[in-house]
């Protein structure tokens, strides 16, 4: 997620200027490389006047507060689940930001839920639209909500790409044909549900005894709707543990 998010602000036009910390210090090189930056060992890091964008495991929260010294300007933190109390306990700095983006920041194209200190909001939101799309709201839970949309979602999106294509192949289609019509499926799906609600695309283009209908009622028929709303209750409970 960290080096998705860099890709996404560093071509930026030169406008933010990105250092990094590595905990694993092999990295550095490569990390010199992609971005042309300075990288830094973890151990005894300063972070005093810093705005630090925290991407760790979150598991690994408590490790990093031991290794690091001084007191930042802002923490930004893409910790799933990690609350601000914990961020505020274990990373000092005069502000907190939890921030929940997806790996599609690499192409600008993220989708960023954001909450924290209020002093922050305008500046949170700049640096994140930089990296596409974002949401401030009023409480860490409707972060943890969000984040398996935000945050999973490119994932579950792949489970109905990766389905479409396999039933083209099926029906007979070749691999690469599937491949390309799902891709541009998705590119175009993306201003359409902008501009539409899904219900008011679905009934534009379910003709009675149609092809449309006959797909859409095979995935009822298979819970489909169902179970994406209860993945979303599941990712949800594992960010409250």
């Amino acid at each position: 997620m960290a080096i998705a998010i860099a890709h996404g602000l560093n071509n930026q036009n030169g406008k933010y200027t990105l250092e990094f910390v590595a905990r694993d210090i092999s990295k550095s090189e490569a990390i010199k490389e992609a971005f042309n930056a300075n990288v830094y060992a973890l151990e005894g890091f300063n972070i005093s006047n810093k705005n630090i964008l925290l991407a760790v495991k979150p598991y690994a929260l408590s490790s990093v507060s031991h290794q690091i010294t001084g007191e930042a300007n802002s923490v930004y933190s893409v910790l799933a689940g990690t609350t601000l109390e914990a961020l505020k306990e274990n990373i000092p700095a005069k502000n907190h930001i939890r921030i929940m983006p997806n790996v599609a920041a690499k192409f600008a194209a993220s989708t960023s839920v954001i909450t924290g200190d209020m002093a922050k909001k305008e500046e949170a939101i700049e640096i994140f639209s930089a990296i596409g799309d974002t949401f401030w709201v009023d409480s860490e839970k409707e972060v943890d909500i969000a984040t398996a949309i935000a945050g999973s979602g490119p994932a579950l999106l792949t489970l109905v790409a990766e389905a479409m294509m396999d039933g083209l192949v099926k029906e007979g289609m070749k691999r690469p044909d599937a491949i390309g019509i799902t891709n541009s499926l998705f590119k175009g799906f993306a201003p359409l549900i902008a501009s539409k609600h899904p219900a008011l695309i679905k009934d534009a283009v379910m003709s009675p005894g149609g092809t449309t209908a006959a797909a859409y009622a095979a995935l009822e028929e298979g819970a489909v709707r169902s179970s994406f709303i209860k993945a979303v209750g599941e990712a949800f409970k594992i960010t409250q543990k």
